[in-house]
């Protein structure tokens, strides 16, 4: 059974159980939201970046700890910047992260997340997704489509900046080194301020698989912030938060692209 289908047979069940009708498990998503994808000369070079866990079309916050590893790497250089995030806490007590960020040089800015493994008891597995996301500096493409090093990444085929809405991405998943063959890759629209409403639960989360190579295709319908998280299973086992058994890690590549409008 692959990764989305055992979470809708597992929301399914914990519908039943707890509410009486049936809900899916809505798909996880780490988040890297840049206040802009590209800086222009002249523009500002001041970029907020937010980095969280949720469900991004429902926009239902997860908890989330400091991270093991948060940085840039601009051509070839790979800069640490877990020591300038800032803690952010909501009503609910759900932590999310910001950080404040100058550019100061031309170039593909590569950001990057290695999230501390998320504990989901209703899998009964840890969750670990390593992302990025891509801000073009200045007018200079250099970087884009280089892997940064992390277990699990996405590399683009499609310039992942100065897209239209309508636009085709295609990107190539690998893990430890090595293309994802057939592999999921979940597909979910930001929905900030919840503007769009979806006619079933099926439209919040679209599904495309890799190919022998690891590549997937994908047309972002209209303009938005638009994640990409391609699912695989650990080869290794680690101990439950309890410590009573040995439990499975889910590792994502997810890779976060923006679509604009034609105005």
């Amino acid at each position: 059974m692959n990764h989305t289908s055992r979470r809708i047979v597992i929301g399914i069940l914990l519908a039943f159980c707890t509410f009486g009708f049936v809900s899916p498990l809505w798909a996880h998503f780490q988040v890297i939201l840049p206040s802009n994808n590209i800086v222009s000369q002249g523009g500002d070079t001041n970029l907020e970046l937010k980095v969280l866990f949720t469900h991004p079309f429902e926009q239902q916050l997860m908890d989330m700890e400091r991270p093991r590893q948060f940085g840039v790497v601009i051509r070839s250089e790979k800069i640490n910047l877990l020591d300038s995030l800032r803690a952010n806490t909501s009503k609910e007590g759900l932590k999310s992260w910001e950080t404040t960020y100058k550019i100061k040089r031309p170039g593909d800015h590569v950001f990057f997340v290695e999230p501390t493994p998320y504990w989901e008891p209703a899998e009964g597995i840890f969750i670990i997704h390593c992302t990025k996301t891509v801000v073009n500096a200045f007018g200079m493409e250099e970087g884009w489509d280089k892997p940064v090093g992390l277990r699990a990444e996405i590399i683009p085929l499609t310039r992942p900046y100065g897209l239209w809405a309508g636009n085709v991405f295609q990107g190539k998943v690998i893990v430890d080194g090595e293309p994802l063959k057939g592999a999921d890759v979940e597909v979910e629209f930001y929905n900030e301020k919840s503007l769009v409403k979806a006619p079933a639960d099926a439209y919040m989360t679209q599904v495309v698989r890799t190919d022998d190579q690891g590549i997937f295709t994908y047309a972002m319908p209209w303009d938005g912030w638009w994640g990409f998280a391609a699912l695989a299973e650990a080869p290794e086992k680690v101990k439950s938060p309890d410590g009573k058994e040995e439990v499975g890690i889910e590792l994502g590549a997810v890779l976060w692209i923006r679509a604009e409008k034609v105005k």
